[in-house]
């Protein structure tokens, strides 16, 4: 019996048969692009976007949008929630930052990242203070986990947002207006120190007074005299009062690294399975000596020896990232997120000890072969580090 005819008694040749015909008369056709898998893939996708400045728009005392546009014309798709990881020079020293975008996938003519000023922030001062219109920068494509999947996490949202952790929620709650994604449901619970100082303030308050499926609450912790609203921190009874049914919900958290272990206490008193909490991920604690399990005799301004093999010694501080203290040496290694989730800057530590802040998600392999994160682990001996470049 010929090989055809026997594919004919396999259950559902027939129904396949058919669809292939279909297919041929109204699919396309994508033999011209045979052997451009690449190509495409990486217009989707690419390791490199070359971005120009188009403009700067001014959110708060403390915070601008900075809106960039694509120096070749195409941005890839992002989900709503991603970030960039954008590069600078700063001073002679190249280092990146992630950042949320917080335009919504749904506009592709450019990507917004909003940018609050830290105190003695090495890179968003820069934004704030440097950056013009016309600058070009380099960037990452859109990284991240921290989006929505309906399939997953349902329709019935609470996002809890903690100052600049407000971004990746914008784009979330933008493309959710401007598509009428009447089916999810989103309420936004906003914690903020200052209520003269609220990112996004009264575009916000527009959508939660417009959209029926959208709703806003603000939590101040250190309002001004004429400040009428809800005060304090986002808590368990808070978020009980605001939230009806919360055990129905998902929820994601993004904010100041203190807030997470802060609201996940909250969210176990309302018994919120932790399946049904997101968290976004947050970049080196701005003290590391504070952090839990920090060594006592470990000064922030102690420093130690670092050998690269095959490169220079240097010197780092320890309360310094190793990826900082590299990139001030001249070293760069690839990165992302900065917060020790995404794993591509992992490194074997050949010898000393280094300090990984709680949260770093580090893979059980890594331990036990000796590698760690740099952009989230602190020397506290000397160190000796082989790079895989």
């Amino acid at each position: 019996m010929a090989l055809k005819d026997v594919l004919k008694d396999i259950e559902g040749y027939a129904e396949i048969v058919n669809e292939i015909e279909i297919l041929k008369k109204y699919g396309s056709d994508y033999a011209s692009s045979k052997g451009n898998v690449e190509k495409i893939i990486s217009g989707l996708h690419p390791k490199k976007i070359y971005l120009k400045l188009s403009d700067i728009i001014e959110e708060s005392t403390s915070t601008r949008t900075f809106r960039f546009t694509s120096k070749n014309g195409f941005l890839p798709p992002f989900q709503a929630g991603q970030y960039l990881n954008i590069s600078v020079d700063i001073d002679g020293i190249r280092t990146s930052r992630p950042y949320s975008i917080s335009s919504p996938p749904n506009q592709t003519g450019y990507y917004d990242i909003t940018i609050r000023r830290v105190m003695d922030g090495f890179v968003s001062n820069y934004f704030l203070d440097e950056l013009k219109v016309g600058d070009e920068l380099e960037s990452s494509s859109p990284h991240g986990n921290f989006h929505h999947n309906p399939i997953f996490h349902g329709n019935d949202l609470v996002f809890i947002a903690g100052g600049s952790g407000i971004t990746p929620f914008i784009s979330m709650i933008r493309e959710t207006v401007d598509l009428n994604l009447s089916s999810r449901h989103i309420q936004l619970i906003y914690g903020c120190r200052s209520n003269t100082d609220i990112i996004f303030q009264n575009e916000i308050s527009v959508m939660a007074n417009k959209f029926c499926n959208f709703s806003y609450t603000l939590v101040v912790s250190d309002p001004s005299p004429d400040y009428i609203g809800k005060i304090g921190f986002i808590t368990a009874d808070l978020i009980q009062e605001v939230v009806e049914n919360p055990s129905s919900k998902t929820f994601y958290l993004c904010g100041p690294e203190k807030m997470y272990s802060f609201c996940l206490k909250e969210l176990e008193k309302l018994d919120i399975r932790r399946s049904k909490i997101r968290t976004e991920v947050y970049g080196p604690p701005r003290n590391i000596t504070t952090e839990p399990g920090w060594p006592d005799e470990i000064g922030s301004e102690d420093v130690f020896s670092v050998s690269v093999k095959g490169k220079n010694n240097f010197k780092a501080k320890a309360s310094e990232s190793l990826m900082m203290s590299l990139e001030k040496s001249g070293i760069n290694i690839p990165v992302l997120c900065r917060s020790g989730e995404c794993s591509l800057c992992r490194t074997k530590l050949i010898s000393g000890r280094v300090f990984h802040p709680e949260g770093v998600r580090i893979r059980k392999s890594d331990r036990k072969f000796g590698y760690i994160h740099p952009c989230n682990a602190y020397p506290i001996t000397d160190i000796e580090l082989l790079l895989q470049m």
